[in-house]
């Protein structure tokens, strides 16, 4: 497991990632911005021009098996791939009840129920992603999950949001926001 390392995003006016869509799935938006940076540290303020920033940290896996951690680790790509032009950031907050539930609870819904790791390694290695973690950080959000993919696979993306959003873990989401992007310099030759 790589040490834990900060990310901020910045949604704003001048990214490497320009914004398609921004849409709110369940709850409370975010302004709608031109780009989003991300950016390898902790950023404390907003620069003129920018509308908002995510922090969150990379951190140690809560929910997965060693079984599970080993199909991940053997299937997943890395982000930054030159393909995967295409990319999501959806941030999502879930709500007290999921909170109150003790670990092994969660891991319940998680996969037991919901499919949630399962699900995920069906879209691999079309599909990487970065999970980030900020419920502890005092964020607006519990996870920022970052995809990235390339525009053919845009469609197994789509099914594999639809999937997990149909299933129960989602009840106990109380806030997502679903931002679409695409590498800047590609969407502007």
């Amino acid at each position: 497991m790589p040490p834990a390392q900060f990310f901020t995003f910045v949604g704003g006016s001048g990214g490497a990632w320009r914004v398609v869509s921004i849409d709110s799935v369940t709850g409370d938006s975010l302004a709608k911005v031109p780009t989003v940076s991300i950016v390898d540290r902790y950023v404390d303020a907003l620069a003129p021009g920018d509308a908002w920033i995510l922090r969150g940290v990379t951190s140690n896996e809560r929910y997965v098996t060693r079984h599970e951690h080993d199909l991940l680790a053997a299937i997943q790509q890395g982000i930054g791939r030159p393909e995967a032009t295409c990319a999501a950031l959806i941030p999502i907050r879930k709500s007290k009840r999921w909170w109150n539930m003790a670990q092994d609870e969660r891991r319940a819904v998680l996969e037991e129920e919901s499919k949630h790791i399962e699900t995920g390694l069906r879209y691999l290695p079309a599909v990487a992603r970065r999970l980030h973690h900020c419920r502890d950080l005092g964020e607006p959000f519990d996870f920022l999950t970052w995809f990235e993919y390339a525009p053919a696979d845009a469609g197994a993306f789509e099914e594999l949001v639809r999937i997990l959003r149909r299933s129960r873990e989602w009840l106990y989401v109380d806030r997502e926001v679903d931002i679409r992007l695409v590498r800047a310099e590609v969407a502007n030759p």
